[in-house]
């Protein structure tokens, strides 16, 4: 290989490590614009809904732009959108945040962070695909964490709140585990940005008739602040870290990019103890650790 050539190859990978980081830094934010959105009453729904309609242009400009350039769906395609969509964005985003009414920042992204492993089960039971040992290892890791992460949050609580929230949360990362599951086949024929863009494009279709079907229109006028954590939401918690982690993964590929996204629950933790005054313990720590440590074996395979 030529210096220009390695030159390039290292300039690439630095980029890629870079649009990495900045989608786990999004990702990481996401519950914490949710709880600063949630003092001023708006309720789960309703402040989805916001985040999707401040998303919907840029998406949809977006997915138009694939559309033309790329080869017609049929019926069976967009059938299998509109299904990865509603189990990837809304139904994951949905339960996700009605969990954060009941649990920490913290604790919601240690239990979202198990999808990898879900991932893996549901390739095991349904997909046909092998079960390796260490992967074994690394659900037992992840699930150890998680339970020093719940020790943590019921001592700080209501027991049946941290219960329940993290019944939601966990419901969240199956929904989204479903959806990685599914979405192999399609990423492989359309790419990764055309379908992340059309499948953004279903479930905010999903999520804007589900608050129509159950709010009034005007549960859409909210103190100032809701729209502008709403937007921040839209913006950096979803436009910008859906684009970089495809960008990471063309540059870096999936495996590497997925290492890099690990740093996300230490982030929400750090931003939850500085932006929402949340208690860090060492039972937290301890967990947080262990599920790193479990995601590491299993990103690595």
């Amino acid at each position: 290989m030529t210096l220009e050539k390695t030159n390039a190859w290292k300039n690439n990978a630095a980029w890629g490590a870079a649009l990495a980081l900045l989608a786990a830094l999004g990702f990481s934010m996401k519950a914490i614009f949710v709880k600063l959105a949630y003092p001023y009453g708006v309720d789960a729904i309703t402040l989805l809904a916001l985040r999707m309609g401040f998303a919907l242009p840029v998406f949809l400009w977006v997915g138009l732009a694939a559309q033309r350039a790329g080869d017609s769906l049929s019926r069976r395609d967009w059938g299998r959108l509109f299904g990865l969509g509603c189990l990837g964005y809304y139904g994951a985003s949905i339960l996700d945040f009605w969990g954060l009414e009941y649990i920490s920042a913290g604790l919601e992204r240690l239990i979202l962070f198990t999808y990898p492993t879900l991932t893996i089960l549901i390739g095991v039971f349904f997909q046909g695909k092998p079960f390796l040992k260490r992967e074994g290892v690394a659900i037992v890791l992840c699930y150890c964490g998680i339970g020093f992460a719940f020790l943590h949050d019921l001592g700080l609580g209501e027991a049946r709140d941290v219960w329940i929230g993290g019944a939601l949360v966990f419901g969240s990362s199956v929904s989204y585990a479903l959806y990685l599951s599914g979405s192999g086949p399609m990423i492989a024929r359309l790419g990764a940005m055309r379908f992340s863009a059309l499948a953004m494009l279903m479930s905010s279709a999903v999520t804007l008739l589900h608050f129509a079907a159950s709010h009034p229109l005007s549960a859409f006028i909210q103190p100032l602040p809701v729209y502008g954590w709403g937007l921040a939401m839209a913006v950096f918690a979803t436009i910008v870290p859906v684009f970089a982690q495809s960008a990471a993964i063309r540059r870096i590929g999936a495996g590497q990019a997925a290492l890099y996204g690990m740093v996300g629950p230490l982030l929400t933790i750090g931003f939850g103890w500085w932006l929402l005054a949340e208690a860090i313990s060492l039972a937290q720590i301890i967990g947080a650790g262990l599920v790193l440590l479990g995601i590491l074996i299993v990103s690595r395979r």
